[in-house]
C-alpha cells in the first residue's frame, strides 16, 4: 500500500522542483521592455549603459545567466559565473566556469579572482549584474591576506564537520574573503549594480544568502569569532583565519555605506516558493494538506524524529489534518559529523524517520535536496516508510548503527530508496514531504 503514496511523493517533489527553476525565475521578475530592463519595481534604461557585465556564483548561476542572455543578448559585454561541477551549460556571452563545492578549490579562486577583476574594471556609466544562487559562498573563494585557500579549506571542513548552521559559516566566510558580505560591491562601486538571487536560507535574508556579496553586511568580526567560540574550535582554527578575525581592518561594509547606493538586491526564487508549489500539488492528489514551517533548521536527525512524531500523531488521531493528509515543510538541517560513514542531511533525517516510524502503516516520508546532491554524495535524499527498518533488517542491516555512524547513504543505498536526480541547476534549500493514509 505504500507503492502508491511513494509515486504522489516523488510527484510533489517534482512540482517543487518545477517552481524552483532558475530560468523560469528570471523570466518571472525580471523582463525586456523596449529599450528597457525591468526588474521588480525599478526601470534600467540600457542605453545609458556603455557596458553591460554579468557575473555571479551559485548552483543555479548557469541557468540563470542562460535567462539573462535570453533577455539582453548582444548587449552583454562579457562576463564569468562560477558554479559547480556538473551545473554548467555552454553559454553565448558569459562564461562559466565549474568549480567546488562544497569546499572551495583552486578553479573557484581563480575565477572568483576574475570576477572581482570584472566587477573592479566596470565604470560609473556600466551596469554589473550579478547572479548568486545557493552555494555561492563556497564558490567565490577569494581569501583575504594572510588566508590562504588551503586555510580557508580546512575551516570550511572545521565548521561543516562540527555542526554549524548556514548563518553561522557564512557569517565567518565573509571576514576571511574579499568579495562577500558586500565587498563585491564594494568593488564595482561606483557602477550601477543589479543583483538577482535565488534564495536557499531560512527567512530569506539577504546577507546570509551567498554570504551577501552585494549586501550591506548586519554580521561583525566578533561575531565571526563567537561562532569558533560556540562550537569551542577557535583553537583548532588555523592561525591565520584567527589573525585575519582579530583585525579590526578586517571588517565589512555596513549599511548606510556609499558602496550600496546604486545596489537593487532583487530575490527571484526561494524555499517559500518551491514548498508552496508542493502544497498544491498535494491538494490537487486529494491530500489535505498543511506546510509546517519554511524555516526548519537543527540537527537532521532531530528533525526527522520530529516529523516521525507527527506521522504517529496523524495515524493515531488523524491531528494535525484529518487523512489523507500531506505535511510538507523546507528550510535546511545540520548534520554534526560523529561517525566515519556517508550521507547527508536529508539521508540523515530519513534514516532517523525511518527508525522512529518502524511498523507505522500508510506513512511515507520523503526529504531531499533542491540541487540534487546531499551532502557529499551523488543522491539528493532519501525516500523511508513504516517498513523501511524491516527491509534492512532482512537484508542483515541494522539501522542504528548506520545512524550512529552517519552512514545513511549506505543504509538507503543496499534498499534501494535514494532519491537520485543529478544535479537540477537550482538551489533552493530543501523540501521534506510526509504522507499518511
Amino acid at each position: 500500500m505504500a507503492l502508491p503514496l511513494r509515486r504522489n511523493a516523488l510527484r510533489i517533489f517534482r512540482a517543487a522542483l518545477r517552481a524552483a527553476d532558475p530560468f523560469e525565475a528570471v523570466q518571472r521578475h525580471v523582463r525586456a521592455q523596449g529599450e528597457a530592463l525591468l526588474a521588480g519595481p525599478k526601470r534600467y534604461r540600457l542605453q545609458e549603459f556603455p557596458n553591460i557585465y554579468v557575473i555571479g556564483a551559485g548552483k543555479a548561476g548557469a541557468q540563470m545567466a542562460r535567462a539573462v542572455e535570453r533577455l539582453l543578448g548582444k548587449r552583454i559585454t562579457g562576463g564569468l559565473i562560477n558554479t559547480k561541477y556538473g551545473h554548467g551549460l555552454p553559454l553565448r556571452r558569459i562564461q562559466v566556469n565549474e568549480c567546488g563545492h562544497p569546499v572551495p578549490d583552486r578553479r573557484g579562486e581563480i575565477g572568483a579572482e576574475r570576477i572581482a577583476a570584472i566587477a573592479s574594471a566596470a565604470g560609473r556609466d556600466d551596469l554589473v549584474v550579478s547572479l548568486i544562487s545557493g552555494g555561492a559562498s563556497a564558490l567565490l573563494p577569494l581569501p583575504a591576506q594572510p588566508v590562504t585557500l588551503d586555510e580557508k579549506q580546512k575551516t570550511t571542513h572545521l565548521l561543516l564537520e562540527c555542526g554549524a548552521n548556514i548563518h553561522e559559516i557564512n557569517c565567518v566566510r565573509k571576514h576571511i574573503s574579499l568579495i562577500k558580505g558586500g565587498q563585491l560591491a564594494r568593488l564595482a562601486y561606483p557602477a550601477t549594480v543589479l543583483a538577482l538571487i535565488m534564495s536557499d536560507v531560512t527567512g530569506d535574508d539577504l546577507d546570509v544568502i551567498g554570504s551577501g556579496p552585494t549586501v550591506p553586511d548586519s554580521s561583525t568580526l566578533e561575531d565571526a569569532r563567537a561562532v569558533f567560540e560556540k562550537y569551542g574550535i577557535w583553537n583548532k582554527a588555523p592561525d591565520a583565519i584567527r589573525r585575519r578575525l582579530s583585525a579590526a581592518t578586517s571588517e565589512t561594509p555596513k549599511p548606510g555605506d556609499k558602496t550600496f547606493e546604486r545596489v537593487q538586491n532583487l530575490i527571484v526564487g526561494s524555499n517559500r516558493l518551491a514548498v508552496d508549489a508542493a502544497a498544491r500539488e498535494a491538494r490537487s492528489l486529494g491530500y489535505r494538506t498543511m506546510v509546517l514551517s519554511s524555516f526548519l533548521e537543527g540537527e537532521a536527525r532531530e528533525a526527522g524524529r520530529f516529523h516521525a512524531a507527527i506521522a504517529k500523531e496523524l495515524v493515531a488521531a488523524n491531528q494535525p489534518l484529518k487523512r489523507p493528509a500531506c505535511v510538507i515543510s523546507g528550510g535546511e538541517t545540520t548534520v554534526t559529523i560523529r561517525g566515519t560513514g556517508l550521507g547527508g542531511r536529508n539521508q540523515e533525517f530519513a534514516l532517523a524517520a525511518a527508525i522512529a516510524i518502524d511498523g507505522l502503516p500508510n506513512v511515507v516520508i520523503l526529504s531531499a535536496g533542491t540541487d540534487g546532491t546531499d551532502g557529499p554524495t551523488d543522491a539528493a535524499g532519501a525516500i523511508a516508510d513504516g517498513r523501511t527498518v524491516a527491509r534492512a533488517r532482512v537484508a542483515g542491516l541494522h539501522a542504528p548503527p548506520f545512524l550512529r555512524n552517519n552512514d545513511s547513504y549506505h543504509f538507503f543505498e543496499a534498499l534501494g530508496d535514494l532519491i537520485k536526480t543529478g544535479p537540477t541547476g537550482t538551489n533552493v534549500a530543501d523540501v521534506r514531504i510526509l504522507i499518511a493514509r
